[in-house]
């Protein structure tokens, strides 16, 4: 398997140097999992539904050592966790994966090791398709954020600082803490309205499984209207036959979603991406979803464009589940973001789409040889980046 692990090398020849000639301007839009972004301190998360439950104030991390500062009622409350249940409670719960980073923990993880990680994402972050276009992405979005306070840190790193990235993120229900989130250059993207969305299911107990939610992110890149809608999809724990109606109803949602954006502005340019946990051919993408791989097959039904088929196909890889190789990293688009044969228009285009796997990120020996560099090898800090390879797509047109 390790051998047939495929990854992707830049080439040599970047958009960026063509612009010289072409007349181009680019930008690029990208995502990646950072595998366990969390800070040193052991959280809860706190909800606050006394307040306006939409303002995320009201449901954020807390450090434990902060949580007897708050006036907390229904600490020990087990009834369904959402907006509309917790109308009228103060609630504290913790979060499962936070005892995990610490330095107290098996992990023994320090400041020295968050500092580490925070480095090594802004490294990955200021080279999405800077070979194409010169510069970091414009958009970027984040997987596995434990907290707003992490995504501040991580904005602040000196590889990116200079950016000055704006940030856009909401506390999810997820059972082990983590969330999704963006951040874009000020400069470049100005937002206009975020929401998240709850992906609601349910396991075989009938019992709601809590996990990630969508989060949507509309505004202007450069002056065009666009949406980015953020996924983090139910795992494959469980197995894939008996996990994929979860991920077929995060699907749902995130069609929905999509198509009231298309529905209120056509014109508007969308982008859906994330980790999938499904691949580019399975029923979550491609029948619920509608998201096609083949441009001639966009039409009235099929709106979405799926980026990442192609390299599907060619066996391209962006992490390795179950000792397999999967592309569960993919970035979808509306057909307006299609253009034959990459011809330049007046509005951006996608020129280019791309699984990022340079050397560095790539693991050299040991039994995760030829997989994605990870963070952790069981409590071992490695050094490494994450245990996904990022995606991004670069967008062109005339200046």
């Amino acid at each position: 398997m390790k051998n047939s692990f495929s990854l992707i090398a830049l080439l040599s020849i970047s958009l960026f140097f063509a612009q010289q000639k072409r007349q181009v301007r680019a930008a690029t839009v990208g995502f990646l999992n950072v595998e366990n972004l969390w800070d040193t301190v052991r959280s809860a998360d706190y909800i606050d539904g006394t307040k306006d439950v939409n303002n995320p104030a009201f449901h954020r991390s807390v450090p434990l050592d902060s949580i007897k500062y708050l006036e907390v009622t229904d600490k020990d409350y087990k009834g369904p966790w959402n907006d509309e249940a917790l109308k009228g409670k103060k609630v504290v719960r913790l979060q499962s994966g936070s005892e995990e980073f610490t330095p107290k923990s098996a992990k023994n993880y320090t400041y020295k090791i968050y500092k580490q990680k925070l480095e090594n994402e802004a490294k990955v972050i200021s080279e999405l398709g800077r070979a194409y276009t010169g510069t970091a992405p414009a958009v970027v979005g984040l997987i596995e954020v434990e907290n707003r306070q992490v995504i501040e840190d991580l904005v602040k790193e000196p590889s990116i600082a200079k950016y000055d990235y704006g940030v856009v993120h909401y506390n999810s229900y997820d059972y082990r803490g983590i969330d999704v989130a963006f951040i874009y250059q000020k400069r470049r993207f100005t937002p206009s309205k975020s929401w998240k969305k709850e992906v609601k299911v349910f396991g075989d107990n009938g019992n709601r499984e809590y996990t990630r939610d969508i989060v949507v992110l509309t505004g202007f890149l450069d002056n065009e209207k666009v949406a980015f809608f953020l996924n983090h999809w139910p795992s494959r724990r469980g197995g894939e036959a008996a996990s994929l109606p979860k991920r077929n109803a995060a699907a749902a949602i995130l069609k929905q979603q999509m198509d009231s954006v298309k529905a209120l502005d056509p014109s508007t340019k969308l982008f859906a991406m994330g980790d999938f946990n499904d691949d580019p051919v399975s029923s979550s993408l491609k029948n619920y979803l509608k998201a096609v791989g083949n441009p001639k097959d966009l039409n009235e039904e099929n709106h979405y464009l799926n980026l990442m088929y192609p390299l599907y196909k060619k066996g391209v890889a962006s992490l390795a589940y179950q000792d397999a190789p999967n592309l569960f990293d993919q970035i979808i688009v509306s057909a307006n973001l299609y253009s034959p044969n990459n011809q330049l228009r007046k509005d951006y285009t996608v020129y280019k789409a791309e699984i990022y796997a340079p050397s560095y990120l790539v693991s050299k020996e040991g039994n995760y040889k030829g997989y994605p560099f990870r963070s952790w090898s069981g409590d071992t800090f490695t050094g490494g980046y994450s245990d996904h390879f990022p995606a991004f797509v670069v967008l062109q047109k005339e200046p």
